[in-house]
């Protein structure tokens, strides 16, 4: 069994994994290349106990394109997500 993840406030990112109700750390930008244009990006927020998991059943479909520090994304986009 997993231990409990640290408690987030209510405005926090908090990962993407299903039921995980951590901290995000992580920005998982991605798109379906049948769905989306190139330059089109979509996200996924992990923490980083999940961070590969997600990455890996993006990448398996060929839908990963970036792997980022939260912080970071968060400086490239100006504060905002997708």
């Amino acid at each position: 069994m997993f231990p409990s993840p640290e408690p987030v406030e209510a405005d926090a990112p908090i990962c993407s994994a299903k039921g995980c109700r951590a901290a995000a750390e992580w920005v998982l930008a991605w798109n379906n290349p049948k769905l989306h244009t190139p330059d089109r990006r979509k996200t996924w927020l992990a923490c980083e106990e999940h961070r590969e998991h997600l990455s890996q059943f993006l990448g398996v479909r060929g839908f990963l394109k970036d792997v980022v520090a939260l912080a970071e994304w968060e400086s490239r986009q100006g504060g905002t997500g997708d």
